[in-house]
């Protein structure tokens, strides 16, 4: 990577959220940033739950993210790889936005060497043991005959469980206290620890827990990505230093996050 381009990382979005119309103000400041850094940015990953809810069919996909969508096409046009990952919220992105966008698509945590670097990079959703949960019900998501089935139903209704699901959530309804569970108890970090007695890593990079945090691991660090529900939190790679920001939605002006 030349010294004067940058790689971000950015995630959990939850655009489409409930109230649309506050989904709608996150999206235009979303397009303003990513505006803002096309002009030095190398590359872009979008680390998960970029979407509240998706699912597309063969010949239909859902209406809205216009403006952002428009601006990742944009983006792609322009030279910048755009690399995106499915969460648990689109894991039903398929093939509609490699193909229209350009962008690469990741179900599975990567491995990236970046300018003599080593980066873990994934959603950070089901590490690990435990979170039986969880983990049975991400497996019902991906299993080809329950999305088949799935398919069949009928694009309106489908969506409309989405919309549902969305307005459900504790995010729609306000319940957004969430705090750091400690060293022992964080999943990523737990993670990390036990990836780090076989292999070396410099960056573990994460989204899904939404609270923004860069905890060191002897000479590696972990870093959750928080989210652009309350943080509007981002990452990004300068080929020496990596440093976790945050954008005032009101001012739209970066901040260096301690």
């Amino acid at each position: 990577m030349t010294t004067d381009k940058k790689v971000y990382f950015i995630s959990d979005l939850h655009l489409g959220l409930y109230p649309p119309e506050r989904s709608a103000e996150r999206e235009k400041v979303l397009v303003n940033w990513l505006g803002q850094i096309s002009s030095d940015a190398a590359e872009l990953y979008l680390m998960g739950d970029i979407f509240d809810f998706w699912h597309e069919y063969r010949h239909v996909v859902p209406r809205g993210f216009t403006r952002f969508l428009g601006k990742l096409a944009e983006m792609s046009d322009s030279g910048i790889k755009l690399h995106f990952f499915t969460g648990n919220h689109d894991i039903w992105v398929y093939d509609y936005l490699p193909a229209e966008i350009g962008l690469t698509l990741y179900r599975d945590p990567v491995i990236r060497e970046m300018d003599g670097r080593k980066f873990f990079l994934g959603h950070g959703d089901g590490l690990g043991p435990g979170d039986h949960g969880y983990k049975l019900m991400k497996w019902g998501f991906t299993n080809k005959v329950l999305q088949w089935l799935f398919a069949r139903i009928h694009p309106n209704a489908s969506m409309a469980f989405g919309k549902r699901w969305s307005k459900s959530s504790r995010y729609a309804k306000g319940i957004i206290a969430e705090s750091y569970r400690g060293d022992d108890k964080e999943l990523q970090v737990v993670f990390a620890k036990s990836t780090l007695e076989r292999e070396q890593f410099d960056y573990f990079i994460f989204g899904h827990r939404h609270i923004p945090f860069d905890i060191s691991i002897g000479r590696a660090r972990v870093i959750n990505l928080g989210d652009w529900i309350v943080h509007f939190t981002f990452a990004v790679w300068d080929g020496k230093n990596l440093e976790l920001h945050s954008v005032d939605p009101e001012q739209e002006k970066t901040i260096l996050r301690r």
